[in-house]
């Protein structure tokens, strides 16, 4: 069985039995497989495990949960762990929101921010609101509305017929920016771009904007200058665009703040998705955070068409509150201000003597 080809029937269908290692347990930093080897979990898979492994008090809390209850609809009952977890989240969010909806990923958020800002413009009377703007090149997710806002070539080629690629405009990036730039100049030029768009596509026509304030997988940590972000804002503001940031990778303390969000105040968004850092890889999880404006209207006009069967499920949303807890309680938001400057410097010293380091980004 151990030398079935990639698409045979084996545990992960996608990849042939043999050509990765087997994970056996983790501890702390480290993943040890089958063999006792061991393994420096630098990156936490697709950057996940903030935490590490084995987090006592984490597994506390799955334990004590588990005990009680680890399912029951949301369509049927409440439960107090996702209550608890709700308003820690929007405590910890800020004063512009009010709302948390869990499900159980990053993907599945982005899908649900989407749908939540189409059901928003109608109640609001704006039906023709329903294309998704986003960037390109861009990752928000594998299911099929978030692949329709992301920009990946080989993922195109396979799914566009199956899903419509919405609108894209340029990201500004720092580094091999196109000939007569420099880095403000581009970013002014990706910002008119913007605007350019909603007037070409028409602005009644525009639902949202989706962008990741700081570049995950496909833009490397990109940060853009900040008066990029205060003129999307302004942008959307002008004509009557929800501003969506995908946090799923950047959130929940990575960047030094709580939310990137946080790093530009007067470009706030007005729907934020969470994952990866929220659970910090012990359960799947993932968040819309939104002001109680949206909620509110959308409950007035027979409440949100939509949901999974693990949403605001008793056992992750427990967990990502213990989770939470550790982060807010050993100060780790400011320690991941404080070491990424700390790497950074360092990095930068190093780039300076370097003819293979085009760039240092990033914070935190």
């Amino acid at each position: 069985m151990n030398n079935l080809a990639r698409g045979g029937p084996v545990q992960n269908f996608y990849m042939g039995s043999g050509v990765l290692p087997t994970v056996e347990h983790g501890q702390g930093i480290y993943l040890f497989d089958t063999t006792g080897k061991r393994y420096l979990d630098a990156s936490s898979g697709p950057v996940t495990c903030n935490l590490g492994h084995q987090n006592e008090a984490v597994l506390r809390a799955m334990q004590n949960q588990a005990e009680k209850v680890c399912f029951a609809s949301y369509n049927f009952f409440e439960n107090k762990p996702n209550k608890v977890l709700a308003k820690k989240l929007v405590n910890l969010s800020g004063d512009n929101f009010d709302q948390a909806f869990f499900v159980s990923g990053g993907s599945e958020a982005i899908e649900a921010s989407f749908k939540l800002a189409r059901q928003y413009a109608i109640s609001v009377g704006e039906k023709e609101r329903h294309k998704v703007l986003a960037r390109t090149p861009s990752y928000h997710g594998s299911t099929m509305g978030a692949f329709a806002a992301s920009s990946d070539p080989q993922m195109e080629n396979t799914f566009q017929k199956m899903s419509k690629v919405l609108p894209k405009i340029p990201v500004p990036f720092s580094y091999r920016i196109p000939k007569n730039y420099n880095i403000n100049t581009y970013a002014e030029y990706c910002a008119d771009e913007f605007e350019r768009t909603i007037i070409n596509e028409g602005p009644e026509t525009i639902l949202a904007f989706i962008i990741e304030p700081v570049g995950g997988l496909s833009t490397g940590a990109l940060i853009a200058p900040d008066f990029y972000y205060s003129r999307i804002r302004q942008i959307c503001s002008k004509y009557g665009i929800i501003l969506i940031y995908d946090e799923v990778m950047s959130g929940a303390g990575r960047t030094g703040s709580f939310l990137a969000a946080e790093h530009w105040n007067d470009a706030e968004p007005d729907l934020i998705v969470l994952a990866k850092g929220l659970c910090a890889g012990y359960s799947p999880l993932g968040a819309v955070i939104s002001p109680n404006y949206i909620v509110d209207k959308v409950a007035r006009d027979g409440g949100f068409l939509h949901g999974h069967t693990y949403a605001s499920n008793p056992l992750s949303c427990a967990i990502a509150d213990a989770v939470l807890s550790e982060v807010s309680e050993k100060g780790l938001i400011l320690n991941a201000k404080n070491v990424g400057a700390y790497l950074k410097s360092g990095l930068e010293k190093l780039a300076q003597n370097s003819h293979i380091v085009g760039d240092v980004r990033g914070t935190g």
